[in-house]
């Protein structure tokens, strides 16, 4: 069974987003975001991102589909013609990752990333193919319009990963600091 990371900025009011963009401007931390979705161990195989629909649309037009993965969106609403071609359009989380579990496809991923927004969060954690939460906690409250859901109890702290930067970060006059919990059974 192929299982997924989820990735997440979150200020100490959980809050994720405000009227479909990031609440705050952290270079470090989206180059942070971008390096971690990117990175692979066997170059011949890439990462996907599963994101909703607001979250795909809420990335600048010339940032998406963001470059280097595979793009997968879920909507029952939006058609294929919406999206550019080589973005994978599902209408679940769960017929996304059968996607990816296709035989064609299969050998070609390394990491599944969920990036967001806020039910598709809710439903990646709750899954039993969820493996780790990757999140930046911000260290200030932000006027939000859309919120991270609560964590589930079953999620420890982990050590984090060599490429993930240790302690309180500080950009902009942003306190943050980069966290890893991972589903217990």
């Amino acid at each position: 069974m192929l299982r997924f990371n989820l990735i997440v900025a979150v200020s100490e009011n959980f809050g994720i987003g405000l009227k479909g963009d990031l609440p705050w401007r952290l270079k470090s931390e989206l180059k942070y975001f971008s390096r971690t979705t990117k990175r692979t161990s066997d170059p011949n195989k890439r990462n996907v991102v599963i994101m909703g629909r607001k979250t795909y649309f809420g990335v600048p037009a010339s940032k998406r589909p963001l470059p280097e993965r595979l793009n997968i969106v879920l909507s029952t609403t939006l058609q294929p013609a919406e999206l550019p071609s080589d973005v994978v359009l599902c209408p679940s989380l769960e017929e996304a990752m059968k996607h990816l579990e296709e035989e064609t496809l299969r050998d070609q991923i390394e990491n599944v990333w969920i990036v967001g927004g806020s039910g598709v969060y809710e439903e990646a954690m709750a899954s039993s193919r969820c493996n780790r939460l990757y999140i930046t906690k911000i260290q200030q409250n932000f006027e939000c319009d859309t919120f991270f859901p609560s964590i589930p109890d079953c999620f420890r702290e982990v050590p984090p990963d060599a490429d993930t930067p240790v302690g309180v970060q500080e950009e902009n006059g942003i306190k943050y600091e980069y966290k890893v919990l991972e589903k217990r059974e």
